[in-house]
């Protein structure tokens, strides 16, 4: 994946460890499957608009905070 995927992503994990929550919590609160979420935080897949808006929503912040 690009290097835009691996920037967001490291920014939700970041965000994620902010809150305290385990990958696994926070999957469950944005109703992904756990290694979904990983893949996320690693930058392997490439978000959809609403899939970003759900994690941010999830995570109490804007997306545009979530943005490299």
């Amino acid at each position: 994946m690009g290097n835009l995927a691996k920037k967001l992503g490291k920014k939700i994990r970041q965000a994620r460890k902010a809150k305290g929550l385990s990958q696994d919590a926070f999957a469950l609160i944005c109703q992904v499957d756990r290694s979904y979420m990983g893949r996320i935080e690693r930058g392997e897949v490439n978000l959809t608009v609403q899939k970003l808006y759900q994690i941010a929503e999830s995570l109490g912040c804007d997306p545009v905070q979530l943005l490299p």
